[in-house]
C-alpha cells in the first residue's frame, strides 16, 4: 500500500484541522497513510489540557481550542507545519515511539543543514541549545494519528512572546534563519519529508501528490 506527500501551501487552520477529523474517521484499513505539509496564517493553539494562564497576552491574534495533546503553541507564516496522518496499528508504531520519530526525522534534517539539535524526554520537540526550534503535538483517534509538528524556519518569533510556549515560562524560541539556514518552509518541506518517510515506517518512495 502506498502513502501520499501533500503539499498544500497557506491554509487556515479550523478547516484544516477539521479536514484531519473528518479523514481520520472516515479511513479504512486500506486508506492510504499521508503527510500534509503547509502553513498556516498566525494562530494561537489550545491543546486539550491547556491552561488558559499560559496565553500571556494574544492580542489580535486568534487562540483555538483543539484536541491534541500539550498546552499553546503559534502557527504563522514562514513555520513548516506537518501533519502525519499514519495508521499506527498498521506501522507498528506506538505513541511515544510516533513521537519519537518524528523528533528522530527533524533532528536528521537539521544535521543535514548544519544544526545540532536534541530532543529532550521531559518536553516533546526539538532543542538548540536549550532553544525550540520545533514542536510535536499529537491526537491519536481510532489507532491513527493527525496534528503533529510544527518547525520554524523563517517567521515572525514575536507572537512567541505573548505566550508560554507550550506551558514553559520564558521558554526562548528560535528559527532556522537565525541559525543561519536559508530555506523557505516548502523546500524545508522537500527535505524533512524522506527523513518522515523513513522513521515513520511509510511503505515505498516518496510520493508527492497535489
Amino acid at each position: 500500500m502506498s502513502a501520499l506527500a501533500r503539499w498544500r501551501g497557506r491554509v487556515d487552520y479550523e478547516p484544516t484541522w477539521r479536514a484531519m477529523q473528518r479523514y481520520t474517521d472516515q479511513r479504512d484499513s486500506e486508506a492510504p497513510d499521508e503527510l500534509w505539509a503547509l502553513e498556516h496564517p498566525p494562530v494561537f493553539t489550545l491543546g486539550m489540557n491547556g491552561r488558559p494562564e499560559h496565553l500571556l497576552a494574544p492580542g489580535d491574534i486568534p487562540v483555538i481550542g483543539i484536541d491534541r495533546g500539550g498546552q499553546v503553541t503559534y502557527h504563522g507564516p514562514g513555520q513548516l507545519v506537518v501533519y502525519p496522518l499514519v495508521d499506527l496499528r498498521r506501522s507498528g508504531l506506538g505513541v511515544r515511539e510516533l513521537v519519537m520519530a518524528l523528533e528522530q526525522a527533524l533532528i536528521a534534517f537539521l544535521a543535514d543543514v548544519g544544526v545540532a539539535a536534541v530532543a529532550r524526554r521531559d518536553a516533546p520537540g526539538v532543542y538548540v541549545d536549550g532553544a525550540k526550534l520545533a514542536s510535536v503535538g499529537l491526537r491519536i483517534r481510532r489507532g491513527c494519528s493527525y496534528h503533529g509538528l510544527s518547525l520554524n524556519v523563517a517567521m515572525d518569533l514575536e507572537p512567541f512572546a505573548r505566550i508560554n510556549p507550550c506551558g514553559y515560562a520564558g521558554l526562548e524560541v528560535v528559527d532556522l534563519a537565525a541559525l543561519g539556514v536559508r530555506l523557505t518552509p516548502a523546500d524545508a518541506a522537500l527535505a524533512l519529508v524522506p527523513h518522515l518517510w523513513r522513521t515513520l515506517r511509510l511503505p515505498g518512495e516518496v510520493c508527492w501528490v497535489s
